[in-house]
C-alpha cells in the first residue's frame, strides 16, 4: 500500500496528494560490473540530478599518508585523458551545470545537476573524472598547497580541533580515529605516484551507487549509464572489509587543546552511537532531537543557553552511518564558563538516561520528523539523496513508505532504553579546545599528531 500525505503542500504552493517514492516508481538496475543504478522519473521538472558514491575512502589511507584518499578525490576534476581542467569547467559552466566530488571515510561521493537534455554530457564528464583522471603535476602541487593551508586553519579553529581530538579519544586504535583530511606531514608525504596508484587500485564499479532523478525516462537513463559505465572494470579493486569493533572506554577520558589567542572555547563530549541500519536508530534519532535539536536546540539549548546563558551554541548530534558513528554534544562557550557548562550538560545527560521523555516532547519531535519528510522530497536533489541513502544502508525501496509507521511506533520507553544502552556519563570522551579555562591545568593537553595513529 502506498502511503500518502493527504494534503501535502508542494513547492508551487498547490495542495495535492503527495505519493512517497517507492517500488512502484523507483527503477533499480544492477549492472554486471557491480554498479547499481537507481532512477526516478519526474516529467514536470526541466532538470536532472545525479548523486552517487563509490568505495574509495579514507579507510584505505596508509597511516603515514593520511589524507591520501581525500587528496585523490579532490584531484579528479583537475584533468582527464579527454578533457583538461579548464575544458571541464567551461563545459559545465556553458550549460549551467555542476559536478562535484568529495572524499569521506568509507566513500567518495559525487553529485551534479543539469538540464535534462544535458544528462549525456554530465554522465560523460562523470565517467571521465572517475575512470580516467591524469593528475597533472602542476595541479597536484596547487591542490597540495590548498590542503596545507586548510590544515593550518584547522589548527587554529577550536571547534575543528575539539572534533579532531574527540574522535582520537573515542575511537583510539579504531580506523575512525584517523582524520580523513590528514596532517601537514602526511600530506607532504603524498606523491603524484601515490595518487595515481590509489586511484588505480581503489576506483572501480564494485558496490558503486548511481542515482538519477528528473525529467529523463528510466529507460533512457539506463541506456546512458550503460554507455558510459558498463565497460568499466577494475579487478584490483578490493572489497570493503568489516570494521573492527570499537573498544569501549573504561572511564571518562578528557583532553584540552590550548589555542590561547581565541576568545571562545569549543567542547565536544559523547559516546559511540548506533549504525544507521540498527534497530536503535529511530529511538536514538527522536531522543537526540529532544536532547539537543528540537526548537532552540532541545533540552540542552533550553538549560545551558537560554536559562543559564553559558553557551553561544549547544546541540547534540547523532552521526549514524555504515559504522558506529559518534553520538555527541557540541558547545561553544566563554573560557571561564567551561566547567559550569560541562556540569549542566552532564546533568542533562543524566536526566536523559534516568527518566522517560515526556509524551509532549515525543509527540512534538514525531510531528516534526513526519512534517520534514514530504518537504525533503519536494526537489529532485532531495529525492536523489533519499534514494542514495536507501541503497547505501540497505533500507529497501519501500523505506520512505514505511518511515511514518516506524516513527509513530517509537515509545517513551524505547527512547529511554536506547539512551541507556549508549550513554554512560562516567565513560565519556571529552575534548575542549581554545583558551585556558579554570581547571584546564589539570587536564592532559595537546592535539593529536600523526604519531598517535602509528
Amino acid at each position: 500500500m502506498t502511503f500518502r500525505f493527504p494534503t501535502a503542500r508542494l513547492a508551487s504552493g498547490s495542495t495535492a496528494d503527495f505519493a512517497l517514492p517507492g517500488p512502484q516508481d523507483i527503477h533499480r538496475v544492477p549492472l554486471d560490473n557491480g554498479l547499481v543504478l537507481l532512477s526516478r522519473h519526474h516529467p514536470h521538472s526541466p532538470s536532472v540530478v545525479v548523486r552517487g558514491l563509490l568505495f574509495a575512502g579514507a579507510y584505505w589511507d596508509p597511516p603515514q599518508k593520511m589524507g591520501l584518499a581525500a587528496f585523490t578525490a579532490s584531484m579528479l576534476k583537475q584533468g582527464t585523458q579527454r578533457y583538461s581542467h579548464r575544458e571541464i569547467a567551461d563545459l559545465l559552466e556553458s550549460r549551467g551545470a555542476s559536478l562535484n566530488l568529495a572524499g569521506h571515510f568509507h566513500t567518495v561521493g559525487f553529485g551534479g545537476q543539469a538540464l535534462s537534455e544535458d544528462l549525456p554530457l554530465l554522465l560523460e564528464l562523470l565517467a571521465q573524472v572517475l575512470q580516467a583522471p591524469t593528475f597533472p603535476p602542476e595541479e597536484v602541487e596547487k591542490r597540495r598547497a590548498q590542503i596545507l593551508t586548510s590544515l593550518d586553519l584547522r589548527a587554529q579553529d577550536p571547534a575543528a580541533m575539539a572534533d579532531l581530538t574527540f574522535d582520537a579519544i573515542l575511537y583510539r586504535s579504531h580506523p575512525y580515529a584517523r582524520p580523513e583530511e590528514g596532517f601537514p606531514e602526511t600530506i607532504q608525504a603524498v606523491s603524484r605516484e601515490d595518487l595515481r596508484a590509489f586511484h588505480a587500485r581503489h576506483y572501480g564499479p564494485r558496490r558503486m551507487i548511481l542515482v538519477v532523478v528528473g525529467a529523463v525516462p528510466p529507460a533512457q537513463v539506463e541506456d546512458l549509464v550503460r554507455r558510459y559505465f558498463e565497460a568499466w572494470h577494475n579487478p584490483k579493486q578490493p572489497a570493503e572489509p568489516e570494521l573492527p569493533p570499537v573498544p569501549p572506554l573504561k572511564s571518562a577520558v578528557r583532553r584540552f587543546v590550548p589555542i590561547p589567542e581565541k576568545s571562545q572555547a569549543d567542547l565536544v563530549l559523547g559516546v559511540v552511537g548506533p549504525r544507521r541500519n540498527s534497530p536503535d536508530y529511530f529511538p536514538a534519532a527522536l531522543g537526540n532531537s529532544i536532547l539537543g535539536r528540537f526548537g532552540l536546540m532541545g533540552r540542552l539549548g533550553d538549560v545551558v543557553r537560554e536559562q543559564a546563558g553559558l553557551a553561544y551554541y549547544v546541540y547534540s548530534a547523532l552521526n549514524a552511518g555504515l559504522g558506529p558513528g559518534p553520538w555527541d554534544v557540541h558547545a561553544g562557550v566563554a573560557p571561564h564558563h567551561v566547567p559550569q557548562a560541562l556540569d549542566l550538560i552532564l546533568g542533562e545527560i543524566r536526566r536523559f538516561i534516568s527518566e522517560p521523555v515526556t509524551e509532549e516532547e515525543l509527540n512534538d519531535v514525531k510531528a516534526a520528523a513526519l512534517g520534514r519528510l514530504p518537504l525533503s522530497l519536494e526537489t529532485n536533489a532531495g529525492v536523489a539523496g533519499a534514494l542514495l541513502n536507501m541503497e547505501l544502508y540497505g533500507l529497501g525501496l519501500d523505506y520512505l513508505q514505511r518511515y511514518p509507521e516506524w516513527i509513530r511506533r517509537v515509545t517513551r520507553e524505547d527512547v529511554l532504553e536506547t539512551a541507556r544502552r549508549y550513554w554512560d556519563p562516567d565513560r565519556l570522551a571529552i575534548a575542549v579546545a581554545g583558551p585556558a579555562f579554570p581547571g584546564s591545568e589539570n587536564w592532559p593537553q595537546g592535539a593529536p599528531t600523526p604519531e598517535w595513529f602509528l
